[in-house]
């Protein structure tokens, strides 16, 4: 047995005992109906950029950039793996899976996006939380093999920290580039007057 197999079987195992539960599968089908084609982070965006100015041009920019990308990388992979999707479903109302099963193109999504829209500590975790109900959802529901899940959460998370800085440059202004600008102006500050402390 491959160690994909035994991941798989052993992470499968693990979710089996909360199948058939209806408030669970519920739960499941709810959390991945979300993040079908990013429902959830369009109305995150939506709720930012409620107001005009720099942050709704972050968050029109890093739903775009996430959105785009993810779809790009995701189809890219499952193209050149083409692996079978597991062989029963859990029966609940989502949309029925059809493209190749590696990696998981919601859990891409949702963890390049993550990373990408959240412009604070507690906002990414936030979301970050979020992206990780959305894998579990996927394993729960058997649209995927846990290690798809894996596999999507790892380059989801390498593709959205490598985006964040780029976003952030390209919207200067925003609040997470103010709060960095007013973390470097103070810690300049006390530079400052440790200086002229040393020369009195």
């Amino acid at each position: 047995m491959s160690p994909m197999s035994s991941v798989d079987e052993a992470v499968d195992a693990a979710f089996e005992p909360l199948r058939g539960r209806p408030g669970i599968d519920r739960a499941a089908a709810a959390v991945s109906n979300l993040a079908d084609y990013g429902l959830i982070w369009v109305a995150l965006a939506a709720v930012k950029a409620r107001r005009r100015g720099p942050d709704r041009r972050r968050a029109v920019v890093a739903l775009g950039v996430a959105g785009f990308s993810s779809l790009l990388v995701s189809r890219i992979v499952k193209r050149a793996v083409e692996r079978e999707r597991p062989d029963e479903h859990l029966a609940a109302a989502v949309r029925t899976p059809s493209s190749s099963s590696f990696p998981s193109g919601h859990t891409l999504a949702a963890y390049c996006t993550a990373f990408v829209l959240g412009d604070s500590d507690v906002q990414t975790a936030a979301y970050v939380g979020f992206a990780t109900a959305v894998a579990a959802s996927r394993v729960h529901l058997r649209a995927h093999h846990p290690t798809d899940v894996i596999g999507g959460a790892v380059i989801g998370s390498v593709l959205g920290l490598g985006l964040r800085p780029i976003v952030d440059v390209v919207t200067p202004g925003s609040r997470g580039r103010r709060r960095g600008g007013r973390r470097r102006a103070h810690g300049a500050g006390m530079g400052h007057d440790e200086v002229v402390l040393k020369e009195l």
